[in-house]
């Protein structure tokens, strides 16, 4: 397999090397969390050619002895090397019964620097206070699908429209890139949400009813960049003949965001200054997933490039919001410190009153916070009353004005 430098990854963890923190790799399965911990382990060896790596992966059956944390912890113990610098590198670490254990031990004892990859619905964001108990300490790195850039370099386009034009149909999980076909692709990414992700939702929290789950997944991708509430989708869910209670829903859902399938975007009104506790958005963590599942019937391709921006800017280290002023709907709030970006997304705006009903809700802004329109101009970025207006290509692509 083709592999690319992925330098925002890279740099964060090169940056927290020798920290007393664990370092955990996180992101929605398939997404290139294993292949980033080897390139980690190459770039160790070319700084310190004697760095004693030992390196767990748990997809290989070598190491299927070690599924005991027991095994585990006595295997790292005896390829402890005094007076050379041991890095431990484990991937899949769920796979050891136990492993927070293990882990725990290993780092009380300070004398490894630890890193460890694992199955989203078993290494949750949410999980690793109570995993990696007491004085440890996490230092997290969210793994990402793909972005543009990183689709465009694999593939050696550098036209940034003819990319987004590929992007938009084959989407960010690289391990799909292999399959000569798009039937082939498909078949690939649809699997890794039914196969990997839904499977291990399922056995981490013993859902019983696998339709309910399954149906709750395919409305969200069904309603992307549509505002959703609880009772809503349960309500839809019932209309199409599947049963289940608001409780039960509500608990399907932010399994789903904890396996980083979806992303989940609350509301903030823009003119009193505070988060909204009803509506949601949800935003897939790679847009091909709804093309694998739900083919392209009753596409939005608006909704399909809100859901792009979306996860880019998550990429890019911003917290998301939808705005909400004077009944009026703003698809992003962007915040990141003390940095906010009011943004727009659209698919063509080529025409008046598009483009008019696009930059209405962000002329109605009063302060002074920088606001943009990124829709599929195919041009340079312009400035309309103080309104930047970017292609989105181009943006994706880190090209002209940015958010950074």
């Amino acid at each position: 397999m083709k592999i690319i430098e992925r330098p925002q990854y890279m740099e964060a963890l090169l940056g927290a090397k020798g920290t007393p923190d664990i370092k955990v790799i996180t992101g929605i399965r398939r997404c290139g969390k294993s292949v980033l911990l080897e390139a980690l382990a190459d770039r160790f060896r070319e700084a310190d050619p004697d760095a004693n790596i030992i390196r767990i992966n748990f997809n290989l059956l070598e190491f299927e002895e070690l599924t005991d944390y027991r095994a585990l912890h006595r295997y790292v113990e005896e390829g402890y090397c005094e007076g050379l610098d041991n890095i431990v590198m484990i991937d899949e670490v769920q796979t050891c019964v136990g492993f927070e254990k293990a882990v725990n031990s290993l780092h009380a004892s300070g004398r490894y620097d630890i890193y460890v990859t694992g199955s989203n619905a078993f290494l949750l964001s949410s999980d690793l206070a109570t995993l990696f108990r007491g004085p440890p300490r996490t230092y997290e790195v969210e793994v990402f699908p793909f972005s543009l850039l990183e689709f465009s370099t694999y593939h050696e386009i550098h036209n940034p429209d003819e990319a987004l034009d590929r992007y938009l149909r084959e989407g960010g999980m690289p391990g799909s890139y292999l399959y000569p076909s798009e039937r082939a692709r498909y078949r690939y990414i649809a699997n890794v949400l039914d196969v990997l992700v839904l499977r291990d939702v399922e056995e981490k929290h013993g859902v019983r009813n696998k339709v309910q789950l399954e149906r709750a997944c395919d409305f969200l991708m069904d309603n992307i960049g549509n505002i959703s509430s609880v009772s809503g989708i349960v309500a839809a869910l019932d209309a199409a003949g599947t049963r289940v209670s608001v409780a039960t829903l509500a608990q399907y859902l932010g399994y789903l965001c904890q396996a980083f399938a979806f992303y989940r975007v609350r509301r903030y009104d823009v003119g009193g200054k505070k988060y909204l506790t009803s509506g949601d958005k949800y935003y897939l963590s790679d847009h091909a997933i709804r093309y694998a599942k739900l083919g392209t019937k009753k596409l939005d391709f608006g909704h399909v490039y809100e859901n792009m921006v979306a996860i880019e800017l998550l990429r890019r280290g911003w917290e998301i919001y939808v705005g909400v002023l004077y009944k009026k709907e703003i698809d992003f709030v962007a915040i990141r410190r003390d940095e906010r970006v009011y943004i727009q997304v659209s698919d063509d705006i080529s025409r008046q009153e598009t483009f008019e009903r696009e930059v209405a809700p962000l002329l109605a802004i009063r302060d002074a916070y920088p606001k943009m329109v990124i829709a599929r101009t195919k041009h340079e970025a312009v400035d309309y009353e103080g309104i930047k207006v970017v292609d989105i290509a181009r943006w994706l692509m880190g090209e002209g004005p940015d958010v950074e």
